[in-house]
């Protein structure tokens, strides 16, 4: 998958965090979507692209992606 997802991409209430999974082998990619403090995403705020490509970046830990990271938005 060779889209840069951003929390950008959601059309719903902003968030202070946002979950950043970075590629394993190219770090300019990765998949950032809008969290809670503890690190959960609610599915249902997402696009429908922006959701796939969480669920792959989730799916994908440890052989295409590093662990998430919690991170407060700027």
């Amino acid at each position: 998958m060779a889209t840069l997802a951003t929390a950008n991409q959601v059309c719903a209430m902003p968030s202070a965090h946002q979950l950043r999974f970075t590629s394993l082998f190219d770090p300019g990619r990765g998949v950032v979507v809008p969290c809670d403090e503890a690190g959960h995403v609610n599915l249902d705020l997402l696009s429908d692209r922006l959701r796939n490509a969480y669920l792959w970046a989730r799916a994908m830990v440890g052989r295409e992606y590093g662990y998430p990271v919690v991170e407060r938005r700027h």
